[in-house]
């Protein structure tokens, strides 16, 4: 039987290979969108934010900031009081393709919605937003559990 989790799982997985599909012509991979996204919405973001923000390790963020970086996308700056500490910062390039990557966003978002009524949306996102509340606080309860 399938669950509720799973076709969010393969509906992102969808997404995922959309966003692979424009950002490959760019030379960047698909989880880039998401990265820029959030690095021109929160300039100066630690890299440890970050990754709390996309799930994922620390490792990998400071892989894929690292590749941005080469490619002239963003910036690292070491913090004035805390020098463990690196804030990533979009550049002029990175937030030029900023149009673009909101513009494939919003037609993901049309293409995937399409039928369903604005009751549905509203509905199916509060759902969702509780959803992720109480999965974060899962994430939480694990990590204190570890400590």
């Amino acid at each position: 039987m399938n669950s509720i989790t799973s076709d969010l799982h393969d509906v992102a997985r969808c997404q995922m290979r959309h966003r692979a599909s424009y950002m490959e012509q760019l030379g960047l991979k698909g989880c880039h969108a998401r990265y820029l996204s959030i690095l021109c919405e929160s300039p100066g973001i630690s890299q440890e934010q970050l990754a709390r923000r996309l799930y994922t390790n620390k490792s990998n963020i400071a892989r894929q900031i690292a590749f941005l970086e080469e490619g002239g996308y963003v910036s690292r700056e070491t913090d004035a009081e805390d020098k463990r500490l690196l804030h990533v910062y979009p550049t002029e390039k990175a937030l030029g393709l900023l149009p673009l990557i909101l513009e494939k966003q919003a037609e993901w978002d049309a293409f995937v919605l399409q039928g369903l009524s604005e009751e549905d949306i509203l509905r199916t996102g509060d759902v969702l937003k509780k959803m992720k509340r109480q999965a974060d606080a899962l994430l939480e309860k694990e990590a204190e559990w570890k400590n």
